[in-house]
């Protein structure tokens, strides 16, 4: 059953696991068909499984209270997860080892907008110039999978990069393509990380930062989000640093009314 901290799957009566999650990941967890679900990747802290959805299929986490709360995975406040041998969908929901993981509230993983007083690197002052334009485009073919662990590095800085163009508000077609062309070049968990910043869905931590921009508070929230995963968030840090250094703003002419 479900204890209060942890889960069990060898208990004889079935608890439920109280979860929220991010509104694509609950969406797609209530569309996606009946059956077995490939466990990805297990650990004391989270599992990753192979969810099917209208999109395709996509590595969809199950968080415990300790894990980085990545945009693509549902949360509990659970202090472990124990081995998971199975993995099911039923009626939308998803059951663990038979125990059913039920979303009870949705939450917001966006990115949030950069503040309108915040000046960009022309330092020209924000009356002058409201739309800023695109950081130029990273080597996308080069950087996608390239560094160790579940989340290679330079996806890492490129998962910055996306989120901090979608704070600023700045469209990235063509870079978002090449993302999605690249994916199966890298895990399945970093490649629905990159899907997740291409909609400007980020970890708290970046979301925090973002806000803290321009404030006493920057270098602090910059710490912490350098602190995430064993190098997962210096390297956000990195894309999103290199993405306001790089955007710059147009110049709209000034039109004074007639007299």
């Amino acid at each position: 059953m479900c204890t209060s901290q942890t889960l069990d799957p060898t208990a004889s009566v079935l608890g439920v696991i109280p979860a929220s999650a991010p509104a694509r990941v609950a969406a797609a967890l209530a569309a996606a068909p009946d059956g077995d679900l490939p466990v990805l990747h297990r650990g004391p802290d989270a599992v990753y499984l192979a969810l099917e959805s209208a999109g395709g299929t996509r590595c969809t986490g199950v968080l415990g209270r300790h894990a980085v709360r990545v945009p693509c995975a549902l949360r509990t406040r659970l202090d472990a997860i124990a081995p998971v041998s199975t993995a099911r969908v039923v009626g939308g929901v998803l059951h663990l080892d038979g125990v059913p993981v039920v979303v009870g509230r949705v939450v917001d993983v966006t990115v949030p907008r950069l503040r309108p007083r915040l000046r960009l690197p022309l330092q020209l002052p924000v009356e002058a110039a409201p739309t800023p334009t695109p950081a130029p485009a990273p080597d996308v073919e080069a950087m996608v999978g390239r560094g160790d662990g579940l989340t290679p590095y330079d996806d890492d800085v490129l998962c910055g990069w996306l989120a901090l163009h979608r704070a600023a508000g700045v469209a990235t077609p063509e870079v978002d393509a090449r993302v999605r062309a690249a994916a199966h070049r890298t895990t399945a968990l970093s490649a629905a990380l990159l899907d997740c910043a291409v909609h400007g869905e980020v970890v708290p931590e970046f979301a925090t930062w973002v806000r803290a921009l321009g404030t006493p508070d920057e270098s602090v929230r910059a710490a912490d989000l350098g602190r995430i995963g064993h190098s997962s968030g210096r390297g956000l840090l990195q894309g999103a640093r290199l993405a306001l250094a790089g955007l710059t703003r147009t110049t709209a002419p000034h039109h004074r009314g007639a007299a």
